[in-house]
Parts: structure tokens; C-alpha cells; sequence
């Protein structure tokens, strides 16, 4: 299918993103105070749930992402997103414990398998890497702008603090959900993939130089709670500094992605770039951490200085990091079992993500300042073997039977 009778489709889904994410910016915003203020359950019960949800959405990844392979991604992504959005819409009558443990887990677990099914459908429409990474960046963009003005309305949420503004925030989630499955549904189904009589989720959990090449990506990811856990944890035991830098440094972080995250795309154009990026990432990274490390001494004013330039960094690791995991993911994997390996890759990056809070409570609250240069050890350490891993997986792709 040629790419100028799918550029429309594929401009309505990006608007379906951004609209969706609109929804879970408002959603992660106020579900803390929602579980605990209104639904009034205790901070374990929402431990528990969000930790059975977690560990269903790593069981999924693979399975939903095969499915994708058997059925076609875009119905796989359309059902998903319905079941999403009636979760959701659950949270507005649920009652008691057993009935919120299973709205979560509906709602939660199926969201990584998702991703995959959706980046699946984008290497199905759009032909060649390197536009595939293109349209794949366009989509983030879209989702960062959403996330930010759904934050923003959640604010508004939160300082009115009233029943009715949560009530009314989560059926505009839901109803968020409803426009992206409806506008995935108008989107051209793509080119349909070859049968195989190995099937992908059996073919990818064999595939070990790809899973190595996956694991190693995902740990970058940590990058993620070092901005959500890790840096307000670490401005609130300080004592020293403005709980609101914080929040500036999420700003900063979302004009960065939604501004630079296109070019970064093209940073990584094939594998080999692509484990270069990676490696870059994981050293600005460190770098980030190691000038938070600085910040527990010295003059106020300088020690937010240099919480400012960290975040500079962190922007340049967090948009190497992304670009790598789809320049390295996508090249590696068959095109008849897209949805599988997209999958693992996300099931790979749903593992650490799993950790990542308590990686960075258990390291700053006891090792203080020493705890942000052990993170910056993992990032080098995890990131420097990436060239030869993607080396080894390339290889295995040129081999004439590819059975790992």
C-alpha cells in the first residue's frame, strides 16, 4: 500500500493520541487522591492492585502482541482500547476491594501489549525504517502535548478537590478512549503478514540475542521514574531546595520531547546508529545524575543551577533512549511476527519500569547522594555493551534459517 493512501490515516490516529493522552494526563494526575480520598482505600490496597496489574501486563506483552500477528494489530488495538475505556468508565461505580483490584488490573494490563499492537500497525502501513521511526516520533510528540494540557486540567481538578470534578475527569478519560478506538478503527488495516509455522511469541522467547538487545535498551527507561520518583524524592530529603523545581524540570522535559524528538529520530537510522545512540544516552544519563549527586552541598542558588542543566541532559538521554528502542527494536524483528516482538520489547521495558520506583527510594533514602552515582554506574554499564549485543542480533537476522 503505498504511503500517500495511508498519511491520512495515519494523521487521524496521531490526533486520536494526542486526544487519549489528553485523557491520561488528566487520569495520572488525580488517581492518587481519587483511590485514596474518594474511593477511600487504604495506600496498600492501591499497592496491590497496581503490583497484580503490572505483573499481568509483563504476562501480555508477548500473547496480545502475537494475537496482533494472527488477527491483524489494528482490531487487536481497537478491542484493547474499548476494554480500556470500560475499565476505566468502572472506576465511576466500583465498590470495594475485589471489584477495584479487577477494574485495575483490566485497565492497566493490557496497555503494554497495546503499545506493541500500535507500533506494530505503524511498521504495517509505513514502509522502511527510518519513516516508520518518523511516524512512530510524530505519534510522541502528539502524546507529550496531550500528557501536558491533561495535567494541566487535572490541576484544576485537584484544587477544586470536589467529588464531581473527579467523576467528571474520569469519564473524559474514558470518553478519551472511546475517540482513539474509534479513530484506530478508520485506519487502513495494512499489508498482511506472512504465516509461519513457528508462531511469533514462541519464535521471539527463543530469539536471544534480540531479547538481549531489548533487556539492555529497557534499562535506559529507569530514566523515566529518575524524573517521577527519583528527583522529588531526592528535592524533598534535601530540605534544601524548591519542591516546585521539580515541576520545572517536567516542563522542560516535555518542550524538549515535543520539540526535539522528531530530529532525534534520525539519529538513530539503522542498527548500528541506533547502539551508538544508545550508548550516548546512557552517558548523558550518568551525567544527569552525577551533577544530582552535587546538588545535597553548596549555595542554594547554584545547586538549582545545576538541577536545571541535570535536566538538560536527562532530555538529551531520555530522546536517545527512545529513538534507540525503536531503531534497534524495529530492524530486528521478522516482519511476520511484528506484534511479538514488539511485545518482548515492551515487556522488557514494563519489567524495569515495574522496579524503578523502588530502585531509586531504596538507593537515595540510603545511600544519599552516593545512590544517584551507583544509577549512573547501571546506565553506563547497562548501555556500553549495546553495540557488540546488536552486532550479535544483526548477524543472526543475515543467518538463512533465523532459529534461535
Amino acid at each position: 500500500m503505498a504511503l500517500s493512501a495511508v498519511r491520512p490515516g495515519l494523521r487521524r490516529l496521531l490526533w486520536g493520541r494526542g486526544i487519549s493522552a489528553l485523557g491520561d494526563g488528566l487520569w495520572f494526575t488525580i488517581w492518587a487522591l481519587y483511590f485514596t480520598r474518594i474511593l477511600r482505600l487504604s495506600p496498600g490496597t492501591v499497592g496491590l492492585a497496581m503490583t497484580l496489574a503490572g505483573g499481568a501486563g509483563l504476562a501480555l506483552a508477548v500473547p496480545i502482541g502475537a494475537l496482533a500477528d494472527r488477527y491483524g494489530p489494528r482490531g487487536v488495538l481497537v478491542a484493547i482500547t474499548v476494554v480500556r475505556a470500560a475499565a476505566m468508565a468502572g472506576y465511576l461505580v466500583i465498590h470495594g476491594t475485589w471489584a477495584f483490584l479487577v477494574v485495575t488490573v483490566l485497565f492497566t494490563a493490557p496497555a503494554n501489549g497495546a503499545t506493541a499492537a500500535r507500533t506494530a500497525m505503524v511498521a504495517g502501513l509505513v514502509p522502511g525504517d527510518a519513516e516508520r521511526m518518523r511516524t512512530l516520533a510524530g505519534q510522541r510528540v502528539a502524546q507529550h502535548v496531550g500528557y501536558a494540557v491533561g495535567a494541566g486540567l487535572g490541576a484544576l481538578v485537584l484544587s477544586a478537590d470536589r467529588p464531581g470534578g473527579y467523576l467528571a475527569a474520569i469519564a473524559g478519560d474514558a470518553a478519551s478512549f472511546l475517540v482513539l478506538a474509534a479513530v484506530t478503527a478508520t485506519v487502513p488495516s495494512g499489508a498482511p503478514v506472512a504465516r509461519s509455522r513457528t508462531t511469533g511469541a514462541r519464535l521471539v522467547l527463543r530469539d536471544r540475542p534480540y531479547l538481549a538487545v531489548a533487556g539492555a535498551t529497557a534499562v535506559l527507561s529507569l530514566c523515566w521514574a529518575m524524573l517521577s520518583t527519583g528527583l522529588p524524592l531526592w528535592i524533598s530529603r534535601t530540605g534544601r531546595l524548591p519542591l516546585s523545581l521539580s515541576g520545572a524540570v517536567v516542563v522542560i522535559s516535555s518542550v524538549g520531547i515535543a520539540v526535539l524528538q522528531v530530529p532525534a529520530a534520525r539519529l538513530a537510522r539503522g542498527v548500528g546508529a541506533s547502539a551508538r545512540t544508545a550508548v550516548w544516552s546512557g552517558v548523558a544519563l550518568a551525567v544527569s545524575c552525577v551533577l544530582l549527586a552535587t546538588t545535597s552541598a553548596g549555595p542554594v542558588l547554584v545547586a538549582a543551577s545545576v538541577v536545571i542543566v541535570a535536566s538538560l541532559f536527562h532530555v538529551a538521554g531520555e530522546l536517545g533512549f527512545v529513538a534507540a528502542s525503536w531503531g534497534l527494536s524495529i530492524p530486528l524483528m521478522p516482519e511476520h511476527a511484528r506484534g511479538a516482538y514488539q511485545g518482548a520489547s515492551e515487556g522488557a521495558t514494563a519489567t524495569v519500569q515495574m522496579f524503578a520506583p523502588a530502585v531509586f527510594t531504596l538507593t537515595l533514602t540510603g545511600l544519599g547522594a552516593a545512590g544517584w552515582l551507583l544509577v549512573a554506574a547501571v546506565f553506563v554499564a547497562c548501555s556500553a555493551p549495546l553495540p557488540a549485543l546488536a552486532r550479535r542480533a544483526e548477524r543472526t537476522r543475515r543467518e538463512p534459517r533465523h532459529t534461535i
